[in-house]
């Protein structure tokens, strides 16, 4: 059990305006999914609010535990940043928020709370922000073994909240879904299209990235054998992996890397009957979105950041000197490139005659 600094209870009876803090990755958002609806859960009759960046406001643009986004333009240059930081402080302050839960762990989130005058602020101790914290939790060293899910969830338990344990679930608005359809409609893709989605990238490094020719093996399966239309997506630092992945297919792909924005992305994947990936953040969205996915793990831990859902698997092999967490490998790359496509492909069958 983790402790809490400040043992003072939140009444929760005066709470009517929630800030919550997004975490800046799309498959860290992702997991603090069920955290946000356990807040909504404890305090039905609150508004919630979420503070995002842009890039993973499609996240909770749908969903019905969330009342309003703030979205944070940080990152253009120091002047236009704190610029950016007084014009957030002041939405905070003007829309008077009796409790902020801050899942992104920085400085800058409990910065942006304190001034904008939160009378609760609630978050893990960490980045040297304990006192601009109302309510700190001391994080232990159990919380850093579980799932990234619980991780969050913790949070709201050490507060004595009720937290039960969750997987993520997206929601997507029908004219986002008619958008993707569109897409497909454009590239000869059909409705009646049985599709499997890869994911060969990972913005994190190399060392979590499966080859481009074995994501292209899986492809050109997927077309033989189960007569998909086999779908390459991945984010505009992704392009060169994603080309290398059509380059080495022999059947047709259809290459949407860089070229969507992520609810046009999130609205693909759902048309997607099969997901194959990395562990990455489309990983967690085709996993939050009920898609059957297949992860292909290496210097990551699943144990900790794996898919979760009951449609989801993992491939990984038992290596000495993984989980490193590291971006690149400083040796053999052999966690990966351990792992053939005939393994993939078999988990991928298993999972297909599960499924039914």
């Amino acid at each position: 059990m983790m402790q809490l600094a400040n043992r003072k209870k939140i009444d929760k009876t005066g709470i009517r305006r929630i800030l919550i803090r997004s975490t800046n990755w799309v498959g860290d958002a992702v997991m603090t999914l069920p955290a946000i609806k356990a807040v909504k859960q404890n305090f039905p009759e609150s508004s919630i609010t979420v503070l995002a960046k842009p890039w993973v406001v499609p996240l909770f643009k749908d969903n019905p535990d969330v009342d309003k986004i703030i979205q944070y333009k940080k990152g253009k240059g120091f002047i236009t940043d704190l610029a950016e930081m007084a014009r957030v402080i002041g939405v905070i302050r003007k829309q008077e928020f009796d409790l902020a839960i801050l899942f992104q762990n920085a400085f800058e989130a409990a910065f942006l709370t304190y001034f904008g005058g939160v009378r609760y602020r609630l978050g893990y101790n960490t980045d040297g922000r304990g006192i601009l914290l109302s309510h700190r939790i001391i994080r232990n060293e159990e919380v850093l073994k579980v799932h990234q899910v619980e991780y969050y969830l913790s949070l709201l338990g050490a507060m004595g909240l009720e937290a039960a344990n969750a997987d993520p679930s997206i929601y997507i608005a029908g004219e986002d879904m008619e958008k993707a359809g569109d897409l497909l409609h454009a590239k000869g893709v059909e409705s009646r299209d049985f599709l499997v989605g890869l994911s060969p990238g990972a913005i994190y490094g190399e060392a979590k990235r499966w080859p481009p020719d074995r994501f292209a093996r899986i492809g050109d399966w997927a077309a033989e054998k189960w007569h998909a239309r086999v779908l390459v997506m991945g984010s505009p630092k992704e392009r060169d992996i994603c080309e290398s992945v059509c380059g080495f297919m022999t059947n047709r792909s259809y290459n949407f890397c860089g070229r969507t924005s992520l609810s046009e992305a999130m609205g693909l994947i759902k048309h997607c009957g099969f997901f194959v990936t990395n562990d990455s953040g489309l990983m967690h969205v085709a996993a939050a979105l009920g898609v059957p996915t297949v992860a292909v793990f290496g210097s990551t831990d699943p144990v900790a950041t794996g898919p979760r859902g009951p449609n989801t698997r993992v491939v990984k092999h038992d290596i000495e000197c993984a989980p490193c967490l590291k971006p690149e490998c400083p040796t053999d790359y052999r966690c990966m490139l351990s792992i053939q496509p005939e393994e993939v492909w078999s988990e991928m069958e298993n999972l297909k005659e599960t499924l039914g």
